[in-house]
């Protein structure tokens, strides 16, 4: 590739502020998986808006980091455990943070599991491990949240985490692939059905944003030149994801709902006739054992 080419500019620098001082002052936000990886970067965002931030997640130890990121970045944060596909968890978790820093008035649906592996592979349930955490419980969480809010007429903000293999299918990955597009849908179905209530709902997805607490087996440690892979010729930066997420919670996007916006360069759309040699799934992927 020649030196014309320069690629999208990066980002400012991490801990720029995209929205005034104060935006989140009067909100709080319920953060699923907000203890690593993207999720730490969008409470992270959100509490450097001023908004009170709740990690909420399974594992002690990244609600910790997730709370330490959010401090960091000057905001106040506490730690809650969480599993989403457990209704009454929910219902528990949302009475904490209520009883800790009152109304939730934002929920992010970060919340994820994946599994890499040949659809014929996959027993019932490790489809049950992936879509049960994706689809069921941020079904769950959102409907927790829309109940409260309806109840008390505050109104609010949801934002679920989608992925761009909704729409074009994720060989490898199809338990995590459906339950995105099903998600994706949701985001839909649910933004008509509150927006009377003063209810936004919308869908972040992502692109390639490598980050430290990515799993083992989605990581990129074996990938060279990810950003000649990329038509922005570089990858996304977690904090430009906190931004995002950040404008789609808040006030500034009041008329937002049922959108799903992605932030990947173009990458997903760069479809065309001349495509890398395939490779079928049994390639590059090693055969699953349970």
């Amino acid at each position: 590739m020649t030196d014309q080419y320069k690629g999208l500019r990066p980002a400012p620098p991490r801990g720029t502020r995209m929205l005034p001082e104060g935006t989140f002052a009067n909100d709080v936000a319920v953060i699923t998986g907000g203890g690593s990886g993207l999720g730490k970067s969008i409470a992270a965002e959100f509490g450097r808006l001023g908004g009170a931030v709740a990690i909420a997640s399974r594992d002690p130890d990244k609600r910790a980091r997730g709370v330490a990121a959010v401090e960091a970045a000057g905001g106040r944060a506490i730690g809650v455990q969480l599993d989403v596909r457990d209704p009454a968890a929910v219902k528990a978790c949302f009475d904490e943070v209520e009883d800790a820093f009152g109304p939730i008035t934002q929920l992010v649906n970060n919340a994820a599991g994946n599994l890499a592996g040949a659809s014929e592979d996959f027993s019932l349930n490790a489809w049950r491990a992936v879509t049960g955490i994706v689809l069921d419980g941020t079904w769950i969480c959102s409907t927790e949240f829309a109940r409260r809010r309806i109840a008390d007429g505050i109104g609010g903000a949801i934002l679920n985490i989608g992925a761009t293999y909704s729409w074009t299918g994720g060989p490898g990955t199809s338990p995590s692939a459906a339950a995105k597009a099903a998600v994706t849908n949701l985001t839909q179905s649910h933004a008509v059905e509150w927006a009377p209530y003063d209810i936004r709902v919308n869908c972040l997805v992502p692109g390639l944003f490598p980050h430290e607490d990515r799993a083992a087996h989605l990581s990129f440690a074996d990938a060279h030149n990810l950003d000649i892979r990329q038509p922005a010729l570089r990858v996304g930066q977690t904090h430009e994801l906190g931004w995002a997420a950040a404008y789609l919670c808040s006030d500034y996007a009041a008329f937002c709902s049922g959108h799903a916006f992605v932030l990947d360069g173009a990458n997903w759309l760069r479809r065309s006739l001349r495509m890398p040699v395939f490779e079928p799934v049994r390639e590059w992927l090693p055969k699953r054992e349970e």
